[in-house]
């Protein structure tokens, strides 16, 4: 942890001149709201009381976190939890180590901490924010990824499993009316809390998350898979494994090239069919390509990273690319019925920076939107909320070991701390169980095929 404690204090050394505005121009410069002295001092008041509601002490030697300039709180009067997570980048708040930064971010969301912000705007440049689609850069993945080319989190060995055949309402337009039932089944498997896990657990874990969405597809040596988009060739290496026929779209040229680099270093070049595509706009006209092609569609938590309209537009077109018989299975982060007010305008401090159109709904949501806008329909769902905690924390922990690493592939001070606090963020609201890890099956409601 020595190496972290020392990254937290870089910032709160230097300069807030050494940061470079052009990359970071909302946490180079502090914000100036209307009313801005009344409105700063309510914003400390108000922080201060979230804390001692929360138990945070501020003061003395077992302080949750330190204030290291009172910039920090203009931030929060200016952009609310936004303003909150680029103080935390630009060094003006600290905890000793990134396991207090989950700590702190728990406590506060626990106690319902919702600042209003004066909703001044962010400048308009900077870097693009990571994630769009859910696809990350491969030399940022590689620092945090327990070694297996995914982002993406995982089950565990130890998590005991318990299904039950559960009795769904139908969103189906005329459900409940003449042919169309007004209910279905669907297989609900809650996955229990995984026993003591270490970073060495993390790998395993990620790849029976793969085996499990593959075995949820069927997918075999006769099965002509899709993987939409690309999660890091994880699910790539698995399926070629399993001898599918094997397609891939990605949205990045880096992921591309790094999966065709993992392809030939296994001795499988040439075995995926890989597509790049400008934008998620694409993937309608692709589907009209490849009507009924596919035996099965999956993709690894990129659902949560579409609006709405997105997302039925991506279900629509996996529905058109199944071959009689196809599935769709997706991993996707989802929010339970925990998930609060609070939690919604933390979670939305990262858009700026990383998963700019994160769209975290409930497994219910999806069954709606499978109902009334595609012919398929849920057949299975599984949940593991303390799977998706300990898969961050290790995850978190990775990156806190990889932090010089990430600082020699280019990845400054600043997006450091700011991968450590999305890192921590969701670990956070994973612990409160506001968040949850599902992956969703679905096929075909009408046995002929598709409408």
């Amino acid at each position: 942890m020595a190496t972290s404690i020392c990254e937290m204090a870089d910032i709160s050394r230097a300069r807030k001149s050494s940061i470079d505005a052009a990359a970071w121009p909302a946490v180079a410069a502090v914000p100036r709201a209307r009313g801005g002295a009344l409105r700063t001092k309510i914003a400390e008041a108000t922080f201060a009381r979230a804390c001692a509601k929360a138990e945070l002490a501020l003061e003395g030697d077992d302080a949750a976190l330190t204030v290291e300039s009172a910039d920090m709180f203009e931030r929060i009067a200016a952009r609310g939890w936004t303003g909150l997570a680029e103080s935390y980048m630009a060094g003006e708040w600290v905890t000793s180590t990134s396991e207090g930064l989950v700590d702190a971010l728990q406590a506060l969301i626990g106690a319902g901490y919702r600042p209003s912000p004066a909703r001044v705007s962010a400048p308009k440049h900077g870097r693009t924010p990571l994630g769009v689609i859910g696809e990350l850069p491969p030399d940022l993945v590689q620092h945090f990824d327990g070694g297996t080319a995914t982002h993406a989190q995982g089950h565990f060995g130890t998590g005991v499993p318990t299904t039950q055949r559960t009795r769904m309402k139908s969103h189906t337009p005329g459900a409940g009316r003449g042919n169309e039932p007004g209910h279905h089944f669907v297989d609900v498997t809650e996955i229990g809390a995984p026993l003591d896990a270490h970073r060495d657990d993390l790998a395993d874990a990620q790849r029976r998350s793969i085996s499990m969405l593959l075995d949820a597809a069927a997918a075999g040596p006769s099965t002509h898979l899709l993987e939409m988009p690309c999660s890091g060739g994880a699910v790539a290496a698995e399926a070629l494994d399993r001898r599918c026929t094997l397609d891939v779209v990605t949205f990045d040229a880096r992921v591309r090239k790094s999966l065709e680099e993992q392809l030939i270093l296994s001795g499988a070049e040439g075995a995926a069919r890989i597509d790049v595509l400008d934008s998620p706009a694409e993937i309608e006209a692709l589907a009209r390509q490849r009507r009924g092609v596919y035996d099965a569609v999956v993709s690894m938590q990129a659902f949560e990273n579409m609006p709405h309209p997105e997302q039925i537009a991506y279900l629509v077109s996996a529905e058109q690319m199944l071959a009689q018989g196809g599935k769709v299975v997706l991993q996707t982060i989802v929010r339970t019925n925990n998930y609060s007010r609070s939690a919604a305008a933390a979670l939305a401090s990262t858009t700026g920076y990383a998963w700019p159109r994160m769209n975290v709904v409930s497994c219910d949501d999806v069954a709606r939107i499978v109902d009334k806008h595609t012919a398929l329909r849920v057949t299975a769902v599984t949940t593991a909320p303390e799977h998706l905690a300990a898969s961050l924390r290790l995850q978190r922990m990775a990156f806190d070991a990889h932090l010089r690493d990430a600082a020699a592939d280019g990845y400054d001070v600043v997006f450091r701390r700011m991968w450590t606090w999305q890192l921590a963020l969701r670990e956070a609201l994973a612990r409160l169980e506001m968040l949850d890890l599902a992956q969703v099956t679905m096929v075909q409601r009408h046995r002929g095929g598709r409408r």
